[in-house]
């Protein structure tokens, strides 16, 4: 008989659940985005979403979206670069189900074990997939018809494939449904603030179709991951949701974006909704810059959080998973140029930051219709495997230490990460002298250290009451130094 909790359909009971150490442990997965939008696989040349945001407010987001998987929407809106290329390359009569054919063809023959495998030599320890994105096309057959799209979905049980690829290989396998958005569905567009939350189907009928599709996922392949997207339709029982998640799965995790708008919809609060979101954008130049930020409200109940491209200062409370495409897209671009994709060096000081303030990474990648990952993308994850495979003490299997970061006399910044009772210091770049000290760090609760990957001896002395470093001569290049520091280590502030 199983010794696992079993949960009740009520938030009291699903807010026991807690939060594994297999996904705590786990610190990197990759997200994979593919669909239709992978055929056309553009959008414009902009810098990331968070800045355009700031920039531009929520009409100037929408018209110029970095997110190739936006590109049925974006290609909808007047003016939009996504329009004019459409029209130019396909011709204005160019539908985007037209696009269908070429996904099913490309997709039918893609090679889901060499996709797995570049997660796993990535370092990753699990992967999550889009089986259904905004725009409505599930990559399982699923025996649920769309009301207005019949059904909807890829020739291949993509999802099946590509679990059992991921699973083959060790990693764990984590499922995205886009539970707030389904475009065909209410033939929504989103050119505007407001629209944020009125393109969210309120019907009972969608209500009833995205649970089913939830269960169905779960049933088949039960992920590891069940991860939401943007909110969860009104009206249902999200703790029945999560309860028959976790009984099911019950080292599974649920993250943030199940918040729920108000089902009782109108055409004056719409109408309200509207004249609100207008009034926001004209004030746009006004609003703090703090409060310019792509976010979504945690729900009743999440064991994560999910801020996207966003990063923090300090150590959170609460267990988060940053995310971010390898470019300024999640879905392939075609578009992006070598300077938009993150450098090896640029992803491994990301990962070293989120995991010192109690993140995961996240880290998305965009399959063309064939499943092929653009050579461009893979660079990075390539350059992080080899990073992670002398350096993975100082993150799998971490926690955070008593403060995330501090720097070093020479003014280099410094993560901590706390695994199997040692601290790890990693230095974001090499100090501009070979003997320095980490600020705050008690030199004299310091007994040994040494530096991954490299054999030759590190000097280990006290300065001013801080532990003071000295380096081998030689030291090789790479993307983030790792010093460990030992068990004991006190930190004197």
């Amino acid at each position: 008989m199983s010794d696992e909790p079993t949960y009740e359909p009520t938030w009291d009971s699903v807010s026991t659940h807690p939060l594994p150490d297999w996904y705590d442990d786990a610190k990197l997965g990759v997200f994979l985005h593919w669909g239709v939008y992978s055929v056309p696989g553009w959008a414009p040349q902009v810098g990331d979403i968070q800045e355009l945001l700031k920039n531009e407010g929520p009409e100037g987001m929408l018209r110029n979206n970095p997110y190739a998987e936006w590109y049925r929407n974006t290609m909808q809106i007047d003016g939009s670069p996504t329009q004019q290329h459409h029209r130019e390359t396909y011709g204005p009569d160019f539908a985007y189900d037209d696009f269908i054919p070429a996904f099913n063809a490309g997709s039918s023959a893609a090679d889901l074990d060499e996709v797995a495998e570049l997660c796993r030599m990535a370092g990753a320890r699990y992967v999550v997939l889009t089986t259904k994105h905004h725009e409505g096309f599930t990559l399982w057959p699923s025996s649920i018809p769309n009301p207005n799209k019949g059904y909807y979905h890829a020739e291949r049980d993509l999802v099946g494939d590509m679990t059992a690829a991921v699973r083959a290989h060790g990693m764990r396998m984590g499922l995205y449904y886009s539970g707030g958005y389904d475009w065909p569905f209410n033939d929504a567009v989103l050119r505007k603030a407001a629209d944020a939350m009125l393109a969210v189907p309120a019907t009972p009928e969608y209500q009833d179709y995205a649970t089913a599709h939830v269960h169905e996922i779960v049933d088949r392949y039960r992920p590891d991951v069940l991860w939401n997207d943007v909110a969860w339709p009104p009206g249902g029982d999200l703790a029945a949701l999560f309860a028959y998640y976790y009984n099911t799965v019950p080292d599974g995790v649920i993250n943030d974006r199940w918040i729920q708008p108000s089902g009782r919809r109108n055409i004056v609060t719409d109408s309200l909704a509207r004249a609100a979101g207008d009034l926001i954008q004209v004030l746009w130049k006004h609003i703090p810059d703090k409060d310019k930020q792509l976010t979504f409200p945690g729900a009743n109940w999440y064991d994560f959080r999910t801020p996207e491209y966003a990063v923090f200062d300090e150590i959170q409370d609460k267990k988060w998973e940053a995310t971010r495409g390898v470019g300024h897209s999640f879905g392939a671009n075609r578009n992006e140029r070598p300077q938009d994709i993150v450098t090896t060096t640029e992803l491994v000081r990301m990962l070293v930051d989120v995991v010192s303030k109690n993140g995961n990474l996240l880290i998305g990648i965009g399959p063309d219709e064939r499943g092929r990952i653009p050579a461009q993308q893979q660079v990075p994850l390539h350059g992080l495997g080899e990073w992670m495979a002398v350096n993975g003490a100082a993150i799998y299997g971490t926690r955070p230490w008593q403060v995330a970061s501090t720097t070093t006399s020479e003014a280099t910044d410094v993560r901590f990460t706390v695994g199997a009772g040692r601290l790890f210091a990693t230095l974001l770049d090499l100090p501009g002298a070979r003997s320095f000290t980490l600020r705050g760090v008690d030199g004299r609760s310091v007994s040994s250290v040494r530096l991954l990957g490299v054999d030759a001896a590190v000097g280990l002395g006290e300065q001013d009451g801080d532990v003071l470093i000295t380096l081998p001569d030689e030291v090789p290049v790479s993307a983030a130094y790792v010093l460990d520091l030992g068990s004991g280590v006190s930190w004197r502030g």
